[in-house]
């Protein structure tokens, strides 16, 4: 069997179940070392022996994709913006959708530095993989402008990947693990960014995530926004006044977060994700 009849075998196995066939092109790209344009670039030449592994490894991840296990998860991390970040049981997924959070965060930093001349505190809330305080960091640095970031995240096991991801990507990032309540008493700062778990209890979810990811990076609650209005509570004592919020959010919850941010904020913007949904709001601390 030629690589080629091993993909093809999978991607219809895939069709069948609903699964994306680029799924298979990544976990084959992944054992070949190689990204999933070159399979189709050129002929993949192996002897008998390598090809029986191959055909081996790809099949166990083909069965474990199939029984529901995300892609990231067996590839073992997940792009986000510029940065691989190394995923697995215990902690969210990054989603695309999140990344525009960093663009309105990195715009909001250069703002603040330019008037002040000093490094701009932000914090970020509910951190897990850390793909937001990361990249913040990391592309901040990268345009020359300082800040300082400080990652919030009460789980133990997300807090594992968190700190695993700050050193892979060497940089200076401080975790706070602790539930937003309690964490950065007494603390203010320029900016902060939020993606709380804000999907109603009752939402049916892909088995990819009621099954895999944790329910308390995911579920906000009864409604979804039960967890929201807390991580609003936690910005409005740590922001300064002038402070901005940035916070995801469910797509049929963008006014009630705007209603919970009348009390203490102003400048209240809904913005739209990749796929044109109300997916985050912004608003500034009074």
């Amino acid at each position: 069997m030629l690589v080629r009849e091993i993909l093809d075998q999978a991607k219809s196995q895939f069709k069948e179940r609903e699964i994306s066939e680029v799924d298979a092109e990544i976990l084959l790209a992944h054992l070949l070392d190689t990204d999933r344009m070159q399979l189709h670039a050129k002929e993949i030449d192996l002897d008998g022996a390598q090809l029986l592994q191959l055909e081996e490894s790809f099949n166990d991840l083909v069965t474990a994709r199939l029984s529901g296990t995300p892609t990231q998860y067996l590839l073992g991390y997940a792009p986000f913006r510029y940065l691989l970040f190394d995923v697995g049981l215990g902690v969210l997924i990054p989603r695309p959708e999140t990344e525009l959070l960093v663009d309105a965060a990195l715009i909001e930093i250069k703002r603040v530095h330019s008037e002040s001349a000093r490094a701009v505190s932000v914090v970020d809330l509910g951190a897990g993989t850390g793909a937001i305080a990361i990249s913040v960091a990391f592309e901040a640095d990268r345009h020359k402008l300082p800040v300082t970031v400080v990652a919030v995240e009460r789980e133990m096991a997300a807090c594992e990947w968190l700190r695993k991801n700050i050193q892979k990507h060497d940089v200076e990032v401080r975790v706070i693990e602790s539930s937003v309540e309690t964490a950065l008493i007494d603390v203010k700062c320029d900016l902060v960014i939020a993606n709380p778990p804000y999907i109603p209890a009752d939402t049916p979810l892909p088995v990819t995530v009621i099954n895999f990811e944790p329910h308390s990076a995911l579920i906000g609650g009864v409604t979804g926004i039960e967890v929201p209005t807390e991580f609003i509570a936690a910005a409005r004592r740590i922001l300064k006044s002038g402070g901005l919020l940035l916070i995801e959010h469910f797509e049929t919850q963008g006014s009630l977060i705007a209603q919970l941010l009348s009390n203490g904020f102003n400048e209240i913007e809904s913005h739209i994700d990749l796929t044109n949904r109300p997916r985050w709001t912004s608003a500034r601390k009074l």
